[in-house]
């Protein structure tokens, strides 16, 4: 069983070695290559040396970490990053915890104190303010997050382990995850975060705020957390970071006045869910995101969405319920795709168009999005 855990580090823990997972099932050298099938061709490789890839990553550390801080927190150790010439820094809203005034060290030596302007729960990013010259200032330069592939390279410069200003690198293992953030509902479940990257670039305690960049030595995430192994503790290798286009919607409204207004649905959905659950349900499609509870009076509820109520054979289902399979007129897959939607595009106040799947009838409801509670 697999956990996400987050990267801020204790300070008084020693450091303890991650070891890496081991899988089965490698092919032997001897045995026989199967028949290739025909498959659409790929485009030609491009010819890049070793030295030009090596000189890539060299040139980004060495103009990036001179922007990228380390932040102390009562016991807590994080990273950081520059992100505005007047002083402003973007970490985790874990990293500075309830701090209202944290330790900020810059690369040089410099070291100074920085009042937190304000921490977002949902997203895990929080923004401190510190008075510094400018010649200790180096802006970070905002990518953008709706380029990446999954397959594109990045790199991450942070604190793990409190070894400050290391490097690690690797590829874009999936895009648009949400995880729960830290911010509970009143029915004791937790409230999504949305656009979230998965990496293999190796993280760990202490990379938690960190940037993470593309080739071109853009943020295009924030380092946030890890999956962790319950019973060893070990990394599985999997690492997740807050998308950039969500720091450029969150952290401006956290600066002015120091909290971000979310897009509230006032329900949950169940989704992938196995053929056996989609015939027990009565679904008609096995993409979208079936309407599980929807709370009364809320935006969904005043919208006339539909959840289960008709007990069946498997009782954490009941059917009956609406299946979300568009927003806007942009299909849906899976619920991640709506909260990236709605996280990147919309505000309380906003309304949409979702399409719902109600039997054999495809329906089409309008929402007016309220505020996120709490």
């Amino acid at each position: 069983m697999n956990k996400k855990v987050t990267l801020s580090f204790a300070v008084a823990l020693l450091t303890i070695t991650m070891l890496a997972c081991q899988f089965s099932g490698l092919v032997p050298t001897n045995a026989i290559a199967p028949t290739p099938t025909t498959s659409a061709a790929l485009p030609p490789a491009p010819v890049v040396s070793l030295t030009d890839e090596q000189d890539r990553l060299v040139a980004i550390y060495q103009t990036v970490n001179p922007g990228v801080v380390t932040i102390l927190a009562g016991n807590s150790l994080g990273s950081g990053w520059v992100y505005s010439a007047d002083g402003y820094i973007v970490t985790n809203a874990h990293v500075v915890g309830s701090e209202k005034k944290v330790e900020v060290d810059f690369p040089t030596g410099t070291k100074v104190y920085g009042d937190v302007i304000g921490a977002d729960q949902n997203s895990d990013l929080a923004v401190i303010k510190v008075s510094v010259s400018a010649n200790e200032l180096h802006p970070l330069t905002l990518g953008d997050s709706d380029t990446l592939k999954v397959g594109h390279m990045v790199a991450a410069i942070g604190d793990p382990e409190l070894l400050v200003g290391t490097m690690t690198t690797g590829i874009v293992s999936a895009l648009g995850r949400s995880q729960p953030s830290d911010v509970q509902t009143s029915s004791g479940g937790y409230y999504a975060t949305g656009d979230i990257i998965q990496t293999d670039a190796l993280l760990n305690h202490g990379n938690s705020g960190g940037p993470l960049l593309n080739l071109d030595g853009q943020v295009v995430g924030v380092s946030w957390a890890i999956q962790v192994d319950t019973q060893s503790g070990t990394s599985s290798g999997i690492g997740y970071a807050i998308s950039v286009n969500t720091v450029k919607r969150v952290i401006p409204q956290l600066i002015q006045k120091g909290k971000f207004d979310y897009p509230y649905l006032g329900m949950s959905t169940q989704d992938n869910l196995p053929l056996d659950v989609i015939d027990v349900l009565g679904l008609k499609s096995t993409i979208g995101a079936y309407v599980a509870d929807v709370v009364p009076n809320g935006p969904a509820d005043k919208a006339g969405l539909r959840a289960g109520t008709v007990a069946t054979s498997l009782p954490q289902f009941k059917s009956g319920g609406d299946l979300i399979i568009a927003v806007d007129g942009k299909p849906l897959l899976v619920f991640d795709d709506l909260m990236r939607y709605l996280i990147l595009n919309k505000s309380p106040g906003d309304e949409i168009t979702l399409t719902v799947m109600r039997g054999d009838q495809k329906v089409d409801l309008k929402l007016t999005l309220g505020t996120r509670p709490g």
